[in-house]
């Protein structure tokens, strides 16, 4: 019998998408053959998982789980929007939550876990659910925030049941650990959730990129117009300033009254935001477009 080495295994599952335990016992099943193996994960529905897991997968949910002072959050993706309403879908992508609330935000180290109640890995829980609903799933990133005696507080947008929905938000915050820093936590993260350009905390945090690009925009638009170098460079202290009050979450107006800064009212809430994370769904995925009058005449013969 040939030996079953990690490098066959990890082969088995670049070609066919399934699990590492179904690769190894495909290729024990098979005596190494990696064909046989292929065969015997095709026998056993797996294969028809593989072949969804190159699809596209924009959909799904975004999902939180919640400690004392911790906070997880994931976004798990899908094929359709009308998955997010599948209850099946929704327990799996609650269970990965909870996962990443036990090992932290890395990924991979999320797939690696134990799924809970089932005996299988995260990784190898997924496959099966691709081959039980019959869509590509896939786990995109997660992030997790943990404030010792403070709050870490979690809001969900679009929520389609509690903790699950399309955009979500997880904030930390320091000083205080009562109901209203509580309160104040969830707010934040609405005003996140309603704020799409929100990209750093603090005005230290900014993308010197992002800046340097904004700066070079502002600038060429002025000169278009015909304004002296000297006059640019007043303007641009302004522009900047206009890009920070957009771009950065202390700088910003606070959406709940439109009139305060971000940053006075966690300063007379006597809290400071340590950090936040928000996961809009799909956001950056290049979704497939198809012409579907295109596709009928095509599959008719037209």
């Amino acid at each position: 019998m040939a030996e079953i080495t990690a490098a066959l295994v990890k082969e088995l599952r670049e070609t066919t998408g399934a699990g590492m335990m179904d690769c190894k016992k495909a290729l024990t099943e098979s005596e190494g053959d990696i064909q046989g193996a292929i065969d015997w994960l095709r026998k056993k529905g797996l294969s028809a998982a593989a072949k969804k897991s190159g699809r596209v997968a924009a959909e799904g949910l975004v999902a939180v789980a919640l400690a004392p002072g911790k906070v997880a959050m994931v976004e798990v993706n899908a094929e359709t929007d009308f998955l997010a309403r599948n209850e099946v879908f929704q327990n799996f992508v609650e269970g990965v939550a909870k996962v990443a609330l036990a090992v932290g935000e890395d990924v991979e180290a999320i797939k690696a876990a134990a799924y809970p109640g089932t005996g299988r890995t995260v990784a190898e829980e997924t496959v099966h659910q691709i081959a039980t609903i019959g869509e590509n799933i896939a786990l995109r990133r997660a992030a997790v925030i943990e404030v010792p005696g403070g709050v870490a507080a979690a809001y969900i947008h679009g929520a389609v049941k509690p903790g699950l929905g399309k955009i979500g938000v997880i904030t930390g915050l320091s000083g205080n650990a009562d109901e209203a820093a509580e309160k104040l936590g969830r707010q934040i993260g609405m005003h996140v959730a309603a704020t799409p350009g929100t990209a750093a905390l603090t005005i230290a945090e900014v993308d010197p990129a992002a800046l340097e690009r904004e700066k070079n925009v502002l600038i060429e638009k002025a000169r278009a117009s015909g304004k002296p170098d000297n006059i640019i460079e007043k303007m641009m202290l302004g522009q900047v300033q206009k890009y920070y009050g957009e771009v950065v979450l202390l700088e910003q107006l606070w959406v709940h009254d439109g009139e305060s800064k971000v940053k006075d009212v966690v300063k007379k809430a006597g809290v400071e935001i340590t950090s936040f994370v928000c996961f809009r769904l799909g956001e950056g995925i290049e979704k497939e477009t198809s012409d579907f009058a295109a596709e009928v005449a095509a599959a008719a013969g037209v």
